[in-house]
């Protein structure tokens, strides 16, 4: 009994001990001065890493600092490399939902999980493959990837990525056209030209490479038609690769002026009639306690607007974790003045059409939501895998207009 009261302790403290490794590691969480010199530190290895690699590539420099170039790359390497580690030692704190080997499993096969990898393990690899050092050299490059982590630092930069994803769908088609545009260019023009120059545009790869260059608007010039017809074909490619290249380029503005009009409407006020704001206070025992922003799943329409932790006041990013003491200020959008919302309730009777099936199944609008069911004289929590019997009391939350249902309190 006292060697399990013993273990508790150690547990505990190795999660809390977990947790303040997780917040040093995530970059852009300042709240602390180990976390700041942290990103300093990780920031600072990266730009020396790469700028020796830079200068040991002029002859001059590197027989003179050849010696200082080789021992900064060592230094910095050996610091991503215990990143990674100490990044793999919290993965449960990234991935709270899973368990300690899903974690790491999800963290190491990550985008963000394989840079880290790969900015450390070429420059050990050729000890044990000698043979490969010129590969493993250029998988070295993927350190500069690492950058991209200032991104939690600047907004400006996160925009790109917000507009790329609110695009991704348009963008994808504009990319969908342009490569069929470019399979049926580069086949019409190797018919054209193919009995004209043969060597030159002797299968169909070389007419793809032609329609790329041309609609891609690079003009290679290393394959080029020269018969009349290939010349005529030739231009109405080249006008359609003009148009082809402004599409994408007019979805990512339309997208900047979105997102940035939305950020100076926030900016200005312009959402405040409409908005209303909660404040909550974050325990030990809660489920938000040491999650971070973006695993936090809010309904939709309800954000987190600012942190009160102490005397400071913190504004929300991705990677922010929430902190037992924490004063959270929720944002919510109100209800239109023409949107009301009204309670109901419903008695399920034998006859009754609901009679024994999921809630998930039931034939409900979109707009409403059962909120509770009275059962046996107590509150069931309505799952979708719940099965609806008869003498069940279902509470129904629905906006007013269009809402079809059943009388309240009425059996059938």
């Amino acid at each position: 009994m006292n060697d399990e009261q013993d273990r508790v302790p150690e547990t505990k403290n190795w999660k809390q001990a977990r947790a303040s490794l997780f917040r040093m590691v995530s970059v852009g969480v300042v709240d602390e001065p180990v976390n700041q010199a942290y990103d300093v530190l990780t920031i600072g290895a990266v730009v020396a890493n790469l700028t020796a690699a830079i200068m040991s590539t002029f002859a001059s420099l590197n027989a003179v600092y050849g010696g200082v170039f080789n021992m900064v790359e060592a230094v910095t390497t050996a610091v991503f490399a215990i990143d990674y580690v100490l990044r793999i030692v919290t993965a449960q704190e990234e991935y709270p939902d899973k368990t300690n080997g899903g974690a790491i499993l999800s963290y190491c096969t990550s985008a963000g999980g394989i840079i880290d990898l790969l900015s450390f393990l070429p420059f050990y690899l050729p000890v044990f493959f000698p043979a490969g050092m010129a590969a493993f050299r250029m998988f070295r490059v993927v350190r500069i990837l690492r950058l991209f982590r200032i991104n939690a630092y600047y907004d400006s930069l996160n925009v790109i990525t917000e507009v790329l994803l609110s695009k991704r769908q348009q963008l994808l088609s504009s990319v969908f056209i342009i490569i069929v545009l470019m399979l049926g260019a580069s086949l019409c023009m190797y018919g054209i030209e193919h009995d004209a120059q043969p060597e030159v545009f002797s299968n169909a790869f070389s007419g793809i490479w032609w329609a790329a260059s041309t609609l891609l608007t690079v003009g290679y010039g290393d394959i080029y038609p020269v018969t009349t017809l290939g010349k005529v074909f030739g231009i109405v490619i080249t006008f359609l690769g003009v148009g082809m290249v402004a599409i994408p380029t007019g979805i990512i503005s339309a997208g900047f002026v979105e997102q940035y009009t939305r950020l100076s409407q926030m900016g200005t006020g312009d959402f405040e009639e409409n908005v209303s704001f909660i404040r909550a206070c974050v325990h030990e025992e809660d489920v938000w306690t040491g999650h971070l922003i973006d695993q936090m799943k809010l309904p939709q329409g309800l954000l987190i607007a600012s942190i009160r932790r102490g005397k400071k006041v913190i504004i929300p990013r991705s990677n922010t974790m929430l902190q037992p003491g924490d004063i959270v200020i929720l944002a919510a959008e109100r209800l239109k003045e023409d949107e009301g919302m009204e309670l109901k309730k419903l008695t399920i009777g034998e006859e009754h059409p609901w009679n024994g099936l999921e809630i998930s199944e039931l034939d409900i609008s979109r707009q409403s939501y059962v909120v509770a069911v009275w059962r046996d004289g107590a509150i069931v929590k309505p799952r979708g895998s719940l099965i609806l019997r008869a003498g069940d009391q279902i509470y129904l939350y629905a906006r007013i207009p269009g809402v079809r249902m059943y009388e309240p309190d009425k059996k059938v």
